[in-house]
């Protein structure tokens, strides 16, 4: 479940109203690709604006699609009952993991984020992935409370921040974190820029925002590290670097992705929910240059 790609799908959107005839126009793209893993609603499948008649539908939607790769859905949501209820309805459809961030709008403190994992993970009967997002959560975990979470019972990944692997201090925190928590704790890479950074430094995965739209494109470099030609994987997302760049103006992929699917005339012009909104009309224009010169697939 935690290893090689994880895909990160878009919720699409249409009239307000979850578009699944789109939504499966982007299953198929990952199942065509058989990727590793598929996370519908995480942070780019929009999981804090579901409610949970939409949380549901979209839970069965995907475990139904996935033709048998194993599927991780996002649960966070503001009050700890939501999540369990999250929790609850993921299982009934049949995931095989989930995923949670320490969502708020109040700022949390370290034991009120135990404390949310310590009741989440007692209830469930698949592995849990501690989702460490501080750009959209406002929280950054210490070490402590990785070691301490990371104790509990169906804890069995953590998603970190890519932004140490910008540098040599990628590969000494994943370093640190492996002597804190246990030794099959699966550790996997977001944030897309930095993905082979981290895949070279050891992580166990890449949970992929760009892979949810374009998993070919990510299995190759997937594949290549797999493979150890690592000046190849290199090669490869440097190529992607424009697109990085539009995810760092653009508060990450999320708009990016959701254009980029416009764009490809797999849903509406916007599939957001609102009050969020696409690309403006000049970066879309860059980004259709952007896909046409690299040949995303």
């Amino acid at each position: 479940m935690f290893t090689g790609l994880c895909a990160f799908p878009l919720t699409p959107f249409r009239d307000e109203c979850i578009d699944f005839q789109a939504f499966e126009k982007l299953l198929s793209r990952l199942t065509d690709a058989k990727v590793d893993s598929i996370c519908a609603m995480g942070s780019t499948g929009l999981y804090p604006y579901l409610d949970h008649a939409e949380f549901q539908s979209v839970a069965e939607k995907t475990v139904a699609l996935a033709d048998g790769i194993p599927v991780m859905v996002g649960i966070g949501a503001l009050r700890t009952k939501d999540v369990l209820q999250k929790a609850y309805l993921a299982q009934q459809a049949g995931v095989k993991a989930v995923l949670l961030a320490p969502v708020s709008y109040h700022p949390l403190t370290e034991a009120e984020v135990y404390n949310l994992y310590a009741k989440v993970s007692a209830e469930l009967s698949v592995p849990l992935c501690v989702y460490e997002n501080p750009g959209v959560t406002q929280f950054t975990f210490s070490d402590e409370l990785y070691a301490e979470v990371a104790r509990l019972n169906n804890v069995a990944a953590i998603k970190i921040p890519g932004m140490p692997f910008a540098n040599a201090q990628g590969a000494e925190r994943l370093a640190r974190l492996r002597s804190i928590v246990p030794a099959n704790m699966a550790i996997g890479v977001s944030g897309d820029k930095f993905a082979v950074a981290g895949l070279q430094a050891g992580c166990d995965l890449w949970l992929s925002v760009v892979g949810g739209l374009f998993p070919q494109t990510a299995m190759r470099i997937v594949q290549a590290i797999k493979d150890h030609q690592a000046v190849l994987a290199i090669q490869w997302a440097e190529q992607l670097e424009p697109l990085w760049q539009l995810f760092v103006r653009n508060w990450g992929g999320m708009r990016v992705m959701a254009t980029a699917a416009d764009i490809l005339g797999i849903t509406e012009s916007n599939c957001l929910p609102q009050p969020l909104q696409p690309l403006t009309s000049a970066e879309r224009a860059s980004l259709e240059t952007l896909l046409t010169q690299l040949n995303l697939s």
